[in-house]
């Protein structure tokens, strides 16, 4: 284990309770028509009550891979997955995911209503407690004059808006997100990031963040979860408000860690 992980293990023995999520040694597969592919291995981390957690590493790494276990649609092959102390088994309510396909909202129904279909198909809320909640959430991704557009109609940045207040309407444990500004242009992805972090500073829910960006999973995690290339194995765990260190000194820090081997190797030759 690195000093930086070691270090980032004490930090959170801070915590008052338990972690909300708790990941042990897990280790993922899963098949294409041609090969048996190991995404993850004994990966390690926990997350706690109104984290902003980041998994960051390169293409391939399986990082997507290891959110989706987490929603409870791939079961690992070795290790577990608990939240709140339950072993997570099949995606649940308690879960709920933003992708950053701009086509993951349905497009017959407005904005109003593609945040109130979760909480109405599980039946969590009768119609006029789902409306209520829905236009709570979209006021606060500040889309209330466009409740009754339709998708067609919203940009990129307004359409990822929505799936996040679909996501917390529905008021989960943890929500996770799956480089949800990566298809985003540079200036829009930049606001959605200030955005987000605006809207957790109002509520402080819990968030489980996948980016292939250091200077993104530096501005949006509170904490970092380093990946190693194919397949996934955690190189460090660094908390970004560490006592004198800046966001610049910081992007170097890992831009070493995560790319040190081809550099020690290429040093080597």
């Amino acid at each position: 284990m690195s000093r930086t992980r070691a270090a980032a293990r004490s930090d959170t023995s801070s915590h008052d309770g338990g972690p909300l999520l708790d990941v042990s040694g897990v280790t993922l597969q899963y098949k294409t028509p041609k090969h048996l592919v190991m995404a993850t291995y004994r990966v390690d981390f926990k997350v706690f009550e109104g984290d902003r957690f980041v998994l960051l590493g390169p293409s391939g790494c399986g990082k997507s891979t290891l959110l989706k276990s987490v929603g409870g649609y791939l079961p690992p092959t070795e290790g577990t997955i608990t939240l709140k102390g339950k072993t997570v088994t099949r995606p649940g309510p308690d879960r709920m995911m933003v992708f950053q396909e701009f086509d993951q909202l349905l497009p017959w129904k407005t904005v109003k209503q593609n945040v109130m279909f979760p909480l109405l198909a599980s039946h969590r809320l009768s119609g006029r407690e789902a409306e209520e909640r829905a236009m709570h959430y979209i006021d606060k991704v500040n889309l209330t004059k466009f409740a009754d557009s339709h998708p067609h109609t919203l940009s990129g940045g307004m359409k990822q808006r929505v799936a996040i207040a679909r996501g917390m309407a529905m008021e989960p444990d943890i929500l996770l997100m799956d480089e949800p500004f990566a298809a985003l242009d540079a200036l829009t992805r930049r606001k959605m990031q200030d955005e987000l972090l605006a809207l957790w500073q109002d509520t402080h829910f819990t968030v489980l963040f996948v980016t292939h960006s250091i200077p993104e999973a530096i501005k949006i995690g509170s904490r970092i979860l380093l990946l190693s290339p194919h397949p996934g194995q955690v190189k460090a765990e660094l908390d970004t408000a560490a006592a004198g260190e800046t966001p610049a000194t910081l992007e170097k820090r890992i831009q070493h860690m995560l790319f040190e081997d081809e550099i020690e190797e290429a040093e080597n030759v």
